[in-house]
């Protein structure tokens, strides 16, 4: 077998490269690297802030209205005329209106007819499109949620929570006393908000799909009137009814039943859907519309419009 090179061979070259190296530097041969000043970060553009939540793809083709007109929901009204001052202040050359044709907003229903029909731009509603309204070519963008709280008078004994259950048995007719319940043996006295309540229609649909309450008794009341404050004074040791959260949260002689063991004051808890008593609310516009249209839109689901929401007494949608 060959052998390499003796030891002694390598370290002479190590040696002679070190001196190399060495004398090289002191004679200045190897110039020093320059140093490289990299250039401030690019300065960032003006474009607006992105939206709290997505925003929907839109045909914005159509030019922009003389005035932005918007009619809808009663609920929803001071979320709107906030949104509408927040437009106007970002857009001032552009008209906007909430409530046709008087500045006073017509309802949900008669909303939606008024944008399918061309008469407004959007549409305020509390609730979600029906199959033929979708197939009219209008898109529901959801900016907010709101909740209904079950409420028990604060002098009731009951103290505890219900089920989803319970609360459809109780406004059925089928639970008449707080011991079926687990609270002291008296009658449940349920007192309902009026049918021409959108209110009265979502606990429906939410509690009892596709079902009725309860018909008229001794224990069983619907107002005629959609009141709320002389429904919470009346409810007394043993009554049982619902509002909504905004409502409910500040009065001093209620008390808030949890649902499945979850409050509609957590808002965590509605925005995840663990509070089964919540519903969306939307704008409806036009698949096809105008740039005015879409920066509306825009705001309500940006951080401004989430924020102009909550001190509207609703839930951002996160």
């Amino acid at each position: 077998m060959a052998k390499g090179p003796p030891p002694i061979l390598w370290i002479l070259i190590a040696g002679c490269l070190a001196y190399g190296g060495w004398y090289g530097y002191r004679q200045g041969w190897f110039a020093a690297v320059p140093t490289v000043n990299l250039p401030n970060p690019l300065p960032q553009d003006n474009r607006p802030a992105e939206s709290a939540v997505a925003v929907p793809s839109l045909d914005t083709s159509l030019p922009n209205p003389a005035v932005l007109q918007m009619d809808g929901s009663v609920t929803m009204v001071k979320l709107m005329v906030g949104l509408k001052v927040a437009y106007s202040q970002t857009y001032p050359n552009q008209a906007i209106t909430y409530g046709v044709p008087d500045g006073k907003p017509n309802g949900t229903n008669k909303g939606l007819q008024a944008l399918m029909a061309g008469r407004t731009q959007v549409a305020a509603a509390s609730r979600a499109l029906k199959p033929e309204e979708i197939q009219a070519g209008v898109v529901a963008v959801p900016i907010a949620k709101d909740a209904l709280a079950v409420v028990v008078g604060v002098t009731n004994p009951y103290k505890g929570g219900l089920t989803m259950a319970q609360l459809a048995g109780i406004f059925q007719g089928r639970i008449t006393n707080w011991s079926q319940v687990g609270g002291p043996s008296q009658p449940i006295r349920v007192l309902n908000r009026a049918k021409a309540s959108g209110t009265h229609d979502l606990f429906r649909d939410l509690v009892i799909p596709g079902g009725n309450f309860a018909p008229a008794g001794p224990n069983f009341v619907t107002f005629a009137q959609d009141v709320t404050t002389p429904i919470l004074r009346a409810l007394g040791t043993n009554g049982i009814s619902y509002t909504t959260v905004a409502q409910a949260v500040n009065q001093q002689t209620v008390r808030i039943v949890p649902i499945e063991d979850q409050s509609p004051t957590d808002t965590t808890a509605i925005q995840q859907g663990r509070y089964p008593l919540s519903r969306n609310l939307f704008l409806v516009v036009s698949q096809k519309t105008s740039p005015a249209v879409k920066q509306f839109v825009d705001l309500a689901l940006s951080a401004q419009g989430q924020q102009i929401a909550a001190r509207s007494e609703f839930i951002p949608l996160k």
